[in-house]
């Protein structure tokens, strides 16, 4: 018998396209080859950007149509665990940066790191592609065909439209395992391409280094104790569903996008033992609306930039910030960055309204530092996403699937 060819998995596919980025992203290699790859990998996330809202569409009402039982229940605890923990991570957030940051910041940062403004390569082909749908309207639009359907369906209305939509979701299948899984290393190369010839990633870790390295950390705590909760409250446990997480999150590292790590994310909630109907329902739908880790990277950046500035910062200040922001950044993580341009219009509640200019410096050293760290925070939200999801079943299968 022949011997099956083994196929090399997604995990060291992405960590080759991490490695390529950073080394092609060298001074020593021609700005031609690199512009190249960026250009590659723009346009793959131009066609990223016109599938998500449809693969939201697909999967998000496919999931509440098929919850045929308790399914506005079910909307309203995923939306209420999502909400509770962006919030809950923020205000944390702010807590561990205030007492931990004024020990090591140093007043002439921001100088420095604006340096690295303006340096991003540009690709050389662009093409404008317009989604059929934004990703809140998509959302908003699952919601309504979803519940319809699951209310409706057998009673009010015949299955036609169930089953349109389910041949609909069998063929955002195909492309998200033909085109987008197996490009998504291409996507994460040319992104760390960018990073590393521009500079950003080096010289702000340079500078602040221990703010970065407290973040990420506060991340890993986060994830920890969303899984460890999943764990107690599905009697799992709570490593192997850590272990099972590692290719989600590995994913998000390099795509800094929660929305384009569903595919993979609907493959480590399978592992969780997540059933199909809660995990093609969840795990879209917390893309859009759960932000746990951006959370924690936007407060912990906001808290850097005040005590740099000597602007005055309170959980007073922080909480109504943090309330807002958690409702204002639903649907925004389809593209790197995402998260820290919806936030942009609401710094001047921290910031004050003349500081907390979108166009100012100062909101331009926002978007700055939270790039950098957006991989990581992108990483804890699609990781929160499945301990929802674990969680979210339990409570199904406990106490409304009868």
């Amino acid at each position: 018998m022949e011997k099956q060819k083994r196929k090399l998995g997604l995990v060291p596919k992405l960590i080759i396209g991490i490695i390529l980025g950073i080394l092609l992203g060298q001074p020593f290699v021609p700005e031609v080859i690199c512009r190249l790859v960026v250009t590659a990998s723009s346009l793959f996330s131009l066609f990223l950007k016109f599938v998500i809202p449809l693969m939201i569409l697909a999967y998000v009402t496919m999931g509440i149509a098929d919850l045929s039982q308790g399914a506005g229940k079910l909307l309203l605890v995923t939306a209420g665990l999502a909400y509770a923990s962006t919030l809950i991570a923020g205000s944390c957030s702010y807590l561990v940066s205030s007492t931990l940051f004024p020990s090591f910041m140093s007043a002439d940062a921001l100088e420095q790191i604006a340096e690295t403004a303006g340096n991003s390569l540009s690709p050389y082909l662009t093409i404008a592609i317009n989604p059929i749908l934004d990703t809140l309207a998509a959302v908003l639009l699952a919601f309504i065909l979803g519940l319809c359907m699951s209310s409706m369906r057998g009673k009010q209305i015949g299955n036609s439209l169930y089953n349109g939509f389910h041949d609909f979701s069998a063929i955002i299948d195909k492309v998200l395992h033909v085109a987008i899984v197996p490009l998504l290393p291409l996507y994460i190369c040319g992104t760390f391409v960018d990073m590393t010839r521009s500079g950003k990633t080096f010289v702000i870790l340079g500078i602040l280094w221990k703010v970065f390295l407290v973040v990420i950390i506060m991340h890993l705590i986060c994830i920890t104790v969303q899984f460890c909760i999943a764990g107690a409250v599905s009697h799992k446990n709570p490593l192997k569903l850590i272990r099972n997480q590692i290719p989600g999150y590995t994913t998000a590292l390099g795509t800094q996008s929660s929305a384009a790590t569903i595919p993979v994310n609907l493959q480590c909630a399978q592992a969780d033992g997540v059933s199909s109907e809660i995990r093609n329902f969840v795990v879209p739908l917390c893309a859009n609306i759960h932000m746990a880790g951006s959370m924690i990277t936007i407060t912990a950046c906001a808290t850097a930039v005040c005590l740099m500035n000597q602007i005055p910062i309170s959980l007073a200040t922080v909480v109504p910030f943090i309330a807002t922001l958690g409702i204002a950044m639903i649907a925004s993580p389809g593209a790197p960055g995402g998260s820290i341009m919806t936030a942009l219009p609401f710094l001047y509640m921290i910031f004050g309204t003349e500081l907390g200019d979108p166009e100012g410096p100062i909101c331009a050293i926002m978007v700055a530092l939270y790039i950098t760290q957006d991989s990581f925070g992108t990483a804890c939200n699609v990781s929160g996403d499945n301990a929802i999801g674990v969680i979210v079943d339990t409570i199904y299968k406990k106490w409304i699937k009868k």
